[in-house]
């Protein structure tokens, strides 16, 4: 066997195990991958705690530095066997992969930088690849579909919202003006989102009367609104073919991304060949 042949098979065989989860090897890889991922994160959190950063400082460092290496060694190895390295290296999981890895580096210029490491655990997502979790994977395609599908009337329902907290907090501002804690309107409309969204923090209330009454109706308005996108979501769920075959973990080498059919031999986002051998 010639010298380029050993090294497409070994391209392959580290694809499989570093992209797909269908092999007892790529499984493993995975599960120590995703151990990695939730240990770096407690490092971090736990680093966060003023008392444990003085005491145990040199521990927290070189731990960082360790998971740092690791991850940054995986991504150069994903980048590695790729056939299309642009594709990996924009999409959803390349990015994150990068973020994961650059907090530490940065932390050299900017003090506190690290602790932005808490990203990695974004991709903790993988673990619906790791176990199979072929029917999570196809419910989240239903989610992110409509999504999609109801897009623009959940625009058209929070351009709505925008005027409306815009008037609700003039109207409140002339009701109850700078000496009940609505010094100017911008104010009087972040009194108006809180009180729509029904989160009410308390710190800013109307006093008179006629403010309480207002205050009164934005707060059941706020209630009738909140079931809009919910309802929006709900006819748009309903709507899409929920009849899915079962996809497999297997990544394709054009546009990577999975969810294919086990039967499938190309890819049906962009057409490309699934098994490359």
């Amino acid at each position: 066997m010639s010298k380029p042949d050993r090294s497409l098979r070994l391209k392959r065989r580290i694809y499989e195990i570093v992209f797909e989860a269908d092999t007892p090897a790529g499984k493993l890889f995975d599960v120590v991958l995703i151990w990695s991922i939730i240990l770096s994160v407690i490092l971090v959190i736990v680093e966060s705690v003023h008392e444990y950063s003085i005491e145990f400082q040199p521990l927290f460092t070189a731990g960082e530095w360790l998971f740092t290496v690791l991850f940054l060694l995986e991504y150069i190895c994903r980048i590695y066997v790729v056939r299309k390295k642009t594709a990996y290296i924009f999409s959803f999981f390349g990015i994150i992969d990068l973020l994961s890895v650059l907090p530490t580096m940065v932390s050299l210029l900017i003090p506190g930088a690290q602790y932005l490491m808490v990203i990695r655990i974004l991709r903790l997502l993988r673990v619906f690849r790791v176990f199979k979790l072929a029917g999570y994977i196809a419910e989240a395609e239903v989610l992110r579909k409509a999504l999609i599908a109801s897009s623009r009337k959940i625009l058209v329902f929070l351009s709505t919202i925008a005027v409306l907290v815009v008037v609700i907090g003039a109207i409140m501002y002339v009701i109850e003006g700078p000496a009940h804690g609505f010094r100017d309107i911008p104010t009087s409309i972040y009194w108006a989102v809180v009180t729509l969204t029904t989160v009410g923090y308390g710190d800013i209330s109307p006093q008179t009367g006629v403010g309480m009454f207002f205050a009164s109706i934005v707060m059941v308005m706020g209630y009738a609104i909140i079931a809009v996108p919910t309802g929006i979501m709900t006819v748009e769920l309903s709507n899409l073919d929920r009849k899915r075959s079962k996809p497999t973990t297997q990544v394709c080498h054009n546009c990577m991304r999975e969810g294919h059919d086990y039967d499938a031999v190309f890819c049906k986002y962009c057409g490309g060949r699934i098994n490359q051998d």
